[in-house]
């Protein structure tokens, strides 16, 4: 039995990390402290005023735990690296699933390349040895894309996975130096201190250093024309143009010319959206929003200084200075941290008049602007989605109804009977859970029976499913057939709902069971349940969605109808030619691409695929054509 009372008197009077956990050993809180003793401690004091959030946690703390550490840099490290792994519930967590693009040029290597990058995992393990400079985080891959090969069409920089110098001379050149577009420093065409300069000439230009370059590209557009070597005049002024639409993309926002972080936010009770401009080199080059999920209870500087920490931590480019909306707890430690990841001084910044002041109220406004938006668009969402279905099953009088299932047939006059089934989860397709069905035991147009085989098939699956679950002890979904929905949908009246309660009443399977009645237009036009059908508003958003998953089920029967219906039609017609397999036929659809150009070929024409022997192409050829002749009844 943990003994919070003892426990506390054990604390030291040293720098650490603290860890909260529940009844269920489930970690709810990490934090970090100057002083563990005092830290700690003045959680379970009786504190009137620090927030109904920080209550509501000590409420369910069963026992905690801490790590020493030298510092209360250590500490913050640590931190960071333990709300990463475990996301606890009441810590502030920057919520960013995304991965945004940088520019990284290889400085580590004896010959440098300009690559793309997203992959930021262990990058302060990697930037020990790599030496790589990133720039960015830029908020468009095909920005970065196009800079990317904008640049090795200045520099002629190369792209190869070659390492040189221990692989010069050992292969021919590539396409990119045949097209300008590469030195050829394998095969020793460019001096290592040459290719150095082109280096850093493109370094400069990706800290927004563009005269230089236009300047010498105007000069050899002037030279080549003068000389009448108008495809190299042609080259140039192309590169030029780009060079200079980057340029003025470019917007300038301070005269230092220094690389800053401008960090401001917006929130209400429950949301915070983060916005964060990024210049590089005085100019502005992009900028983006984040969200930050457990902020009731916290105020702005808190949340600020938990985007500071868990941002940065991750990002593999720190810039000289952080411009922030409203002073921070923890700045000088932030600060060093900052500029050891870095590799040199770092500054947070809060401007208080000028320019600056202005920039961080414009991040601000921006800030709140996606707030407000995404309150909106996530009020109609929740309308299409969330509302739709409590507004079906208010229609039906069901307390609650998240996973719905709809299903549909698909044949053509009883040819290749298809089933399909269609989720729908808080009034989203889920299409993960979608399932196609081929018909095993009618053969014929019967649309009812067809719908008994796919019913019955999908709930014994999921009772088999379940049942080994069981017997396994797995307290897991074993996979999508498992979870029962809480309403069947099903795609006609009267006949089809009740094969549907017929299979569930077998099976001992309590599910509602509705009907997407539709009119003679083939149209909905209401919902059969309980023997009755109901009318339902059709500018409603009930009315919307129960539309779009009809149409979703039909649209996914249909299409594995028509994948089965054009695998047949190939069958049919080649696989009852003598000594025609499936690698054969494979083989001729791939080299010829219907069954009218197999049809039409000659032998020597059929010849020509590598598989068929000259025998094998006369029976195809006979085959096609006999059948011509059978067919052709016309006398002279």
């Amino acid at each position: 039995m943990f003994d919070v009372a003892e426990e506390l008197k054990k604390l030291p009077n040293s720098p650490g990390v603290y860890i909260m956990h529940d009844a269920n050993d489930t970690i709810i809180y990490v934090g970090k402290a100057i002083n563990l003793h005092n830290r700690v401690r003045s959680y379970f004091r009786k504190i009137v005023g620090r927030g109904p959030q920080i209550d509501r946690m000590v409420e369910q703390i069963a026992r905690f735990e801490y790590i020493v550490t030298d510092s209360e840099l250590e500490a913050l490290v640590l931190e960071n690296n333990l709300i990463k792994e475990h996301s606890p519930k009441y810590n502030t967590m920057l919520k960013d699933d995304k991965t945004y693009p940088y520019i990284k040029v290889t400085m580590g290597e004896d010959y440098p390349r300009i690559l793309f990058s997203r992959d930021m995992n262990n990058f302060t393990d990697r930037k020990k040895y790599d030496k790589s400079k990133y720039f960015g985080p830029y908020t468009s891959a095909a920005a970065v894309k196009d800079t990317i090969e904008l640049m090795n069409k200045l520099y002629q920089l190369r792209t190869c996975n070659r390492k040189l110098p221990r692989d010069i001379g050992l292969d021919r050149p590539c396409l990119n130096y045949h097209i300008k577009q590469c030195l050829a420093p394998c095969q020793d065409y460019i001096s290592k201190e040459e290719y150095r300069k082109r280096v850093e000439q493109a370094l400069d230009f990706l800290t927004g250093n563009y005269k230089p370059v236009l300047q010498e590209l105007e000069q050899k557009m002037k030279e080549a024309s003068e000389s009448l070597d108008y495809e190299e005049a042609i080259r140039f002024r192309d590169l030029y143009n780009s060079v200079k639409s980057v340029a003025q993309k470019q917007k300038i926002t301070d005269s230092d010319g220094e690389d800053k972080d401008i960090i401001a936010l917006a929130k209400d009770e429950t949301d915070a959206v983060v916005q964060v401009f990024f210049v590089r080199g005085g100019k502005l080059i992009g900028r983006e929003h984040y969200y930050m999920t457990h902020v009731s209870g916290y105020d702005g500087a808190q949340i600020l200084l938990d985007f500071v920490k868990q941002f940065y931590a991750g990002t593999p480019f720190i810039p000289k200075e952080l411009m922030l909306q409203e002073d921070i707890a923890d700045i000088d430690i932030l600060e060093k941290w900052l500029s050891m990841r870095k590799g040199s001084r770092v500054y947070l910044r809060v401007p208080k008049k000028g320019s600056k002041e202005k920039l961080v109220e414009l991040a601000a406004q921006n800030a709140q602007l996606v707030l407000s938006q995404d309150k909106e668009r996530i009020k109609r969402e929740e309308g299409r989605t969330i509302g739709a279905v409590k507004e079906i099953a208010g229609l039906l009088g069901l307390e609650a109804v998240s996973r719905m299932e709809a299903f549909d047939i698909s044949n053509i006059s009883g040819f290749a009977n298809v089933g399909s089934m269609v989720v729908y989860e808080k009034g989203k397709p889920k299409r993960s859970d979608y399932r196609k069905f081929k018909i095993q035991s009618v053969s014929g147009p019967d649309d009812y029976a067809c719908m008994k085989e796919v019913l019955t098939r999908r709930f014994i699956h999921g009772m088999e499913e379940k049942a080994e679950l069981d017997r396994k002890e797995i307290d897991k979904e074993f996979g999508s057939f498992t979870k029962f929905p809480d309403l069947l949908l099903m795609d006609g009246g009267k006949g089809q709902v009740n094969v549907a309660l017929q299979v569930l009443d077998e099976l001992h399977i309590d599910i509602p069971v509705c009907g997407m009645v539709k009119d003679d237009n083939h149209r909905t036009r209401g919902l059969y349940y309980n023997n009755v059908e109901i009318p339902i508003d059709t500018h409603s958003e009930g009315f919307k969605l129960i539309t779009r998953i009809q149409d979703e089920a039909h649209r996914f029967a249909i299409e594995y109808h028509r994948s089965l219906r054009s695998k047949a039609q190939v069958k049919s017609m080649l696989d009852d030619i003598p000594g025609i397999g499936p690698a054969r036929r494979k083989a001729l659809m791939k080299h010829f691409k219907s069954i009218e150009e197999i049809k039409n070929a000659q032998v020597d024409q059929l010849c020509e695929v590598s598989e068929i022997p000259e025998h094998i192409a006369r029976q195809v050829y006979e085959f096609f054509h006999t059948e011509e002749t059978e067919g052709d009844t016309s006398t002279d």
